[in-house]
């Protein structure tokens, strides 16, 4: 059985965000099972967590002598076992890793700047002052993302990829605002994507670990 690592708890803000959705979301689509194993606050600052996760962060999948940490190679891992996520066809297999490195490297960094401006140091001075320059550099890449998108239901076309997964994860970051859903292209495809059943039942087992707690 696969094992992911989670939060028993987190600010309301960040319940629906929190990354080990996106390990959640991809084992759905594949339909492999997983129990999640859920960290109290600490829990991953211990010895034993950080030798598994050098950061802290969660999730990590563990399966057999395996331990994986970092969502975008954890989807990846994944998607080895599943045509959902990652096609047989090379070109278009390639085209769907491709897409997961960019929503990590070329959107995530920038929507997580804004976020964390909003979110945590809004009232800092400094933050007022950045926050302009930071939203009108990821408005650029968004705007690149909608047009390369077009009128594709998907990054790469009519089927659905692990790049589209953690394109809309990250595209979900802002959802406390209309960054992103003021285009109508890009509001349209996190629609498409997250209306998936195997979204649902991630984001419905995430949200049900923190009710848990209560």
């Amino acid at each position: 059985m696969i094992t992911i690592t989670a939060f028993k708890w987190v600010p309301e803000f960040a319940q629906g965000q929190v990354r080990d959705l996106r390990a959640r979301w991809a084992l759905e689509e594949a339909g492999l099972p997983y129990h999640a194993r859920l960290l109290a606050q600490g829990d991953q600052d211990t010895p034993e967590y950080r030798a598994l996760q050098p950061f802290g962060q969660v999730p990590i999948l563990q399966e057999g002598d395996l331990t994986l940490f970092e969502t975008g190679a954890i989807v990846l891992y994944v998607g080895e076992r599943s045509e959902a996520l990652l096609p047989k066809d090379p070109a278009a297999r390639a085209r769907a890793t491709q897409w997961v490195v960019a929503s990590l490297n070329s959107i995530e960094p920038f929507m997580s700047q804004v976020a964390l401006i909003d979110l945590f140091y809004a009232k800092e001075e400094w933050a007022k002052l950045r926050r302009p320059g930071a939203v009108e550099f990821l408005q650029r890449r968004l705007s690149a993302l909608s047009r390369t998108l077009g009128d594709k239901p998907y990054l790469d076309g009519d089927h659905f990829s692990a790049g589209d997964l953690m394109m809309t994860t990250v595209l979900r970051i802002a959802n406390y605002t209309d960054i992103v859903t003021r285009d109508a292209r890009l509001a349209a495809y996190i629609e498409r994507c997250t209306a998936r059943p195997a979204f649902q039942r991630a984001l419905d087992a995430q949200m049900a670990d923190f009710k848990q707690v209560g």
